[in-house]
């Protein structure tokens, strides 16, 4: 696959520090990442927020990570100057994203994470690295939800810190009733105990849900996305060093094939991105 818009190569100076952080080694005997004073990365180690609970994108399985999200993310941090090893990975929950990354818990964010003009005020953005569409899960024989003006005052399920539930309320259906969860793996279990009639996010964090063996043939994807979501990687307000290191790791992944592997290899069959905007565009790393 080609990426639409190849990534403008990187300066001089970052690329002098990246070679830096590969030559340089740990007290461990490890290869060093690039030093703190360059990216704002104390340590030897990476913290990394994601999703511990999304089948496909970011999910805790015992002691291992898997997802698209986490081999993006295990793809950008190698770029950067971390083994494996060295990443440490954190929950990001939806409403603690900003929180995690202000308060210096998390290094880069890699949660299904949208970028929006609201939270750009708070922290910046690399990327984006996918795009996808908000959706509807919903039971297998229901027939009354086939995009958001269908709604109505039915009870729909989204998580809280997300926008996906106040894009509804707001420019599709005043009565809707909002099921605030704390994660849509709560959401899911509702939907499949008849508590609410939908469950609304982007469509391949649903796509990964509706695969699981437990609700096989339980549920189904509405099929009508009516928004671009685009996913971003979430770090420090103003950190535009390492938000163009992050664009260039990404610029490789996309052109080297690994990105479209990533893609292939965490996503079930079923689900179809759209190829028109995959791989996405940069936005730019403003300070």
């Amino acid at each position: 696959m080609r990426m639409k818009k190849k990534l403008a190569v990187a300066s001089a100076v970052l690329a002098s520090v990246l070679a830096l952080g590969a030559c340089s080694s740990s007290s461990d005997g490890s290869d060093s990442a690039t030093d703190e004073s360059t990216l704002g990365i104390s340590g030897d180690t990476i913290k990394i927020g994601i999703k511990f609970d999304q089948p496909g994108l970011g999910l805790k399985d015992g002691d291992t990570y898997k997802g698209f999200d986490v081999d993006v993310a295990k793809y950008v941090a190698n770029k950067l100057g971390y083994d494996d090893d060295h990443i440490t990975w954190v929950e990001a929950i939806s409403a603690q994203r900003e929180t995690l990354i202000q308060n210096g818990s998390v290094d880069l964010v890699f949660a299904t994470y949208s970028i929006t003009d609201a939270r750009k005020e708070q922290v910046s953005f690399a990327g984006p690295y996918f795009i996808a569409g908000q959706d509807f899960l919903v039971s297998k024989d229901n027939t009354d939800i086939t995009g958001p003006n269908d709604l109505g005052s039915k009870i729909l399920c989204s998580v809280e810190g997300s926008i996906s539930a106040e894009r509804i309320r707001d420019d599709y259906s005043k009565d809707v009733q909002l099921y605030p969860a704390q994660t849509y793996s709560e959401c899911v279990e509702l939907l499949a105990a008849g508590s609410v009639d939908a469950v609304t996010t982007d469509d391949i964090i649903l796509a990964g849900f509706a695969a699981q063996e437990q609700y096989a043939d339980k549920f189904k994807i509405v099929g009508n996305p009516f928004t671009e979501e685009k996913y971003g990687v979430g770090l420090k307000k103003g950190n535009t060093a390492l938000c163009e290191a992050v664009n260039d790791a990404l610029t490789e992944m996309f052109n080297d094939g690994s990105w479209e592997k990533a893609l292939s290899d965490n996503t079930p069959s079923s689900y179809t991105p759209n190829m028109k905007l995959n791989p996405p565009e940069f936005e730019g790393c403003d300070s």
